[in-house]
């Protein structure tokens, strides 16, 4: 197994839609250059969350098996407590995770799988699925407004990846 590799069969195929969020962007990067944006720990810091939040690693290892533990600061200063387990990564295309707040018992953890696909004019296409444990709870985030907040963090990879 490769420092990405994985053996373990995805749960995606069996999923229902209604407990899914999707969202796409396409960035002015080719595929490698986006996908290291998203496992290398010096970059993601600088541009993951929202527009005017911030990141505070606790703990940082991208990897298959590896573990992602920081906080989401929010312009006035709240904190939201995040973990991210890296389920599966196969460089240069997909990583999968379980995200939820730092916290073993999180109730509401989802899945996040990110793809990455290269366009002919070395443009690659990010997408973002979540999926969420029922459907009500994807009816929460939906109205917390996570659509806009992933959308925004999207941006944020876009710009990182164009700036070089």
């Amino acid at each position: 197994m490769s420092e990405y590799g994985s053996t373990q069969i995805s749960e995606w195929a069996s999923w229902p839609l209604e407990r899914e969020v999707v969202l796409a962007r396409v960035v002015d990067a080719d595929l490698t250059t986006a996908f290291k944006a998203w496992t290398d720990p010096e970059q993601i810091v600088q541009w993951f969350g929202p527009d005017g939040f911030r990141i505070e690693t606790h703990e940082i290892d991208i990897r298959t098996g590896g573990v992602w533990r920081f906080d989401m600061v929010a312009p006035d200063g709240t904190r939201f407590s995040n973990r991210m387990e890296f389920l599966r990564i196969a460089a240069p295309n997909l990583i999968e995770v379980s995200h939820g707040t730092d916290a073993d018992s999180d109730p509401d953890r989802f899945r996040m799988l990110v793809t990455f696909d290269a366009q002919d004019n070395g443009r690659t296409v990010v997408t973002l699925r979540q999926m969420h444990p029922t459907p009500e709870r994807r009816a929460i985030v939906i109205g917390f407004g996570a659509v806009e907040y992933g959308v925004q963090t999207l941006a944020k990879l876009s710009a990182h990846v164009a700036a070089g």
